[in-house]
Formats: C-alpha cells, sequence, structure tokens
C-alpha cells in the first residue's frame, strides 16, 4: 500500500538494471568500467525523501534528466542500460550496507562501485536473476512513472 499523499517516504532501493551489450563506462574518479552483458542490482538509500531520489534514477535511465551525481548516474546515462524495475524498504534506518550483504551472496561486486561512504565491497551487483529480492521483503515500486509507488 502506498504511504498518504503529503507523506514523506524514507529508506533504501534497489535498482533493477540490465545491460544489453558490454559497455565501458567512465564512472567518475573510479574510471572506466567494464559492464559485461547481464543484470545488475544497485542499492541505495534516502533517508531524508526517497520518492525524489528513485524517480530521478527513472528519469536518468528514461533519458530526461542529465545531471551526473552519483556513480549510478553513469552507468544508468548509458543506452545499453536498462533500469527494470525497483524496490525499496522505508525505514529511517540506514540498511543499505545490509541488503548490499545480503545481495552479495546473489552476485558479483563491481568493486568499490557507489560505497565511497561506506565500508562495502560495492553497491552495484551482477546478478544471474532478480528473483530472490522478492524473498527480501522489500515493496516494488512502479517505475512506469514519476508517482509513487
Amino acid at each position: 500500500m502506498a504511504p498518504n499523499k503529503g507523506m514523506v517516504l524514507r529508506g533504501a532501493y534497489c535498482l533493477c538494471i540490465g545491460v544489453s551489450a558490454d559497455v565501458t563506462v567512465r564512472v567518475g574518479a573510479l574510471g572506466p568500467l567494464v559492464f559485461p552483458r547481464g543484470r545488475y542490482v544497485y542499492l541505495g538509500s534516502a533517508l531524508n525523501r526517497l520518492e525524489p531520489r528513485v524517480t530521478r534514477h527513472i528519469s536518468t535511465s528514461e533519458g530526461t534528466h542529465h545531471v551526473t551525481h552519483w556513480h549510478i548516474d553513469y552507468l544508468l546515462r548509458e543506452p545499453a542500460a536498462t533500469l527494470s524495475h525497483a524496490y525499496y524498504a522505508e525505514t529511517t534506518e540506514k540498511i543499505e550496507c545490509l541488503l548490499a550483504s545480503r545481495i552479495a551472496e546473489h552476485g558479483e561486486p563491481v568493486e568499490g562501485f557507489g560505497c565511497s561512504d561506506c565500508n562495502c565491497r560495492s553497491h552495484l551487483y551482477r546478478v544471474k536473476d532478480f528473483s530472490f529480492l522478492e524473498k527480501m521483503s522489500l515493496k516494488k515500486w512502479a517505475t512506469g512513472s514519476s508517482r509513487r509507488p
């Protein structure tokens, strides 16, 4: 169930991204990274306002937002990358690293990606599929628009 209109949504989120061809992307200070064709899960958090953060990522993926601020922006703006769907957890606590450790059990890390403010190995993982996310008690975000989940 979506929160009441006007209520501030806070929490952590997972972006499910498909990369349709091998690409090399220059990712800020990380430099050029090779992303083999496949599926990726990115972990993020927005403890102030979750809705604008996720909709911004959706807009970046759709090519309507062009500012590059986070590591994931560099990948999302690539034509070979598609944000297929997202999941989120409502919380006021920083659980992003906990989620990253759980997703690490299902995939390979992109070393140093998205984790410059913590001690995690990565916040982006290449995975076989996204089915395990359904079992992590996360809510699915409606990615077709910039509306609330």
